[in-house]
């Protein structure tokens, strides 16, 4: 049976990809922090190289998937150095041991490594990074550090990042996804006299959590199955063709929930959110590597999903 480490397993991704993996028949080791209960997540600090060597060594496993990150833009800028040290040093230090096991590495990144200006996307793997934000700059900085870690163990193993754009999927609570939380938004609106703005510039493309998980579970079974020697891509990239601004977000939602949204107001002027950080307008992420590889990119409907999640509420 395949051994396989999760990072950030008790997060919205991490859940998903925990429970994927065991459905396929894989032995999963949950690794969480502040969320671990010692039992179906062990505690682990990334911070602590020690610490990841001791979980490295006990579990013996043949990938990691790396979830755990500081993923909210506006939270990386309230702790640029906290950033720093779990999605850059840490993923760092976590490359550095796993390339010494000959153990495969995903690292989890995201669209935002791209500068998402109007008429450039979609944006191939193989694309120039230019990140917007401190979030995607933080990101892309990871992957330069786990990258460069396996560069030193050339031949013997190998690392793959996947990008991927924002995630929704079962939560346990919205605000554990900028695409649930849009419900709340949706909510607080049906109170008389509640009003609230919108984006309405920014494009975006949700991709469910359990797609996610699919995807490196196949990416898994592949790059650990294949000779170290095989040229294979280090970068691959994942989305959903569903394209929503915030606001058809938040329309649809409403739909779903039969409320009206007349007290949310469209903003259509560029994608920032007061106190906030500034997002791209079109960071559509190119699957075409992920095709080239076999790897089935389809993804389930946005809205349909909504539909079945809402009648379960109800039920």
């Amino acid at each position: 049976m395949s051994k396989v480490i999760v990072t950030g397993a008790s997060g919205l991704l991490g859940r998903q990809v925990v429970r994927t993996f065991q459905q396929a028949g894989w032995d999963v080791t949950g690794t969480a922090f502040s969320r671990a209960n010692g039992t179906s997540l062990i505690k682990v600090d990334l911070e602590d190289a020690a610490a990841i060597k001791d979980a490295l060594d006990r579990v013996n496993p043949s990938v990691v998937v790396h979830c755990a990150a500081n993923r909210f833009p506006d939270k990386v800028d309230k702790d640029p150095e906290g950033t720093r040290r779990l999605n850059i040093d840490a993923s760092g230090a976590l490359a550095s041991l796993c390339a010494e096991r000959n153990v495969v590495l995903i690292y989890i990144s995201t669209d935002y490594v791209f500068p998402g200006k109007p008429g450039e996307a979609p944006y191939e793997a193989d694309a120039t990074p230019a990140p917007p934000n401190l979030y995607g700059e933080s990101k892309l900085d990871g992957e330069k550090a786990v990258l460069s870690e396996y560069a030193k163990h050339a031949g013997k193993c190998r690392a793959v990042v996947l990008r991927v754009p924002v995630l929704y999927g079962s939560a346990e609570q919205p605000a554990e996804s900028a695409v649930n939380t849009l419900l709340d938004t949706v909510n607080k609106v049906q109170a008389e006299g509640v009003t609230a703005k919108m984006d309405h510039w920014s494009i975006r493309y949700p991709t469910n959590t359990e797609d996610v998980a699919r995807v490196l579970k196949d990416i898994a079974t592949k790059y650990k199955d294949t000779e170290a020697s095989t040229n294979l891509p280090e970068i691959l990239q994942f989305s959903s063709e569903d394209r929503f601004t915030k606001y058809e977000i938040c329309q649809l939602l409403a739909g779903v929930q039969g409320v009206k949204l007349d007290r949310l107001e469209a903003d259509t002027t560029g994608g920032n959110v007061p106190g906030g950080v500034q997002r791209p307008y079109d960071c559509h992420l190119s699957t075409k590597a992920l095709r080239d590889l076999g790897i089935a990119v389809h993804t389930q409907n946005f809205e349909d999903w909504w539909k079945r999640e809402s009648r379960a509420f109800r039920h």
